[in-house]
């Protein structure tokens, strides 16, 4: 298979995905999100050279996002739609997000591999429109105020490089002799 055609099915799965688990938790099927990823991931996994490499990135992805929205919530910042886990911990919906995220990484994403300062503006515009986006399509309690969609992007400036540089870390450690 071409990159050119690794790269459309990376997007795609990502778009399919990341619409199941925002429309899946608005329409009232908070576990649409998790079971959407799993032949997502399936197939992202099926068409990675390395897997072992990149099954690391998306549990350190997931942990991290895990991480990150939970102290958000807590916070104030942005309320999701709740499931499984008490508030303020983040929803699986929206963990699965970021493992829909990072499965872009090392495939569509791979333009921003040490372009930090790009990845940093791309994030820090992109995050907050995503969770602005997911929030008027009914998957938060209500919408971010401004003040919280500028500690959005200003977490995900942040973020954004730091997994790409992890991405591109995970990626380089597999190809040094074990």
């Amino acid at each position: 298979m071409n990159d050119l055609t690794r790269k459309g099915i990376n997007v795609a799965l990502f778009q399919a995905a990341w619409f199941a688990a925002v429309l899946g938790a608005a329409g009232g099927m908070l576990w649409l999100g998790p079971v959407a990823m799993i032949p997502t991931l399936a197939i992202h996994l099926a068409l990675q050279e390395h897997r072992r490499g990149e099954v690391k990135l998306l549990l350190v992805a997931g942990v991290l996002g895990f991480l990150f929205d939970t102290a958000f919530v807590a916070g104030g910042v942005f309320t999701p739609l709740q499931h499984l886990f008490p508030r303020p911990c983040s929803p699986p919906w929206m963990v699965c997000l970021w493992l829909n995220f990072a499965a872009t990484l090392n495939v569509s994403m791979a333009w921003l591999r040490g372009r930090y300062l790009l990845a940093a503006a791309f994030g820090a515009v992109g995050g907050p429109l995503a969770y602005y986006s997911g929030a008027r399509m009914g998957a938060t309690e209500s919408l971010p105020t401004l003040k919280g969609m500028l500690v959005l992007a200003l977490g995900w400036g942040v973020m954004t490089p730091v997994l790409v540089w992890l991405a591109w870390a995970i990626a380089s450690a597999k190809k040094t002799p074990e």
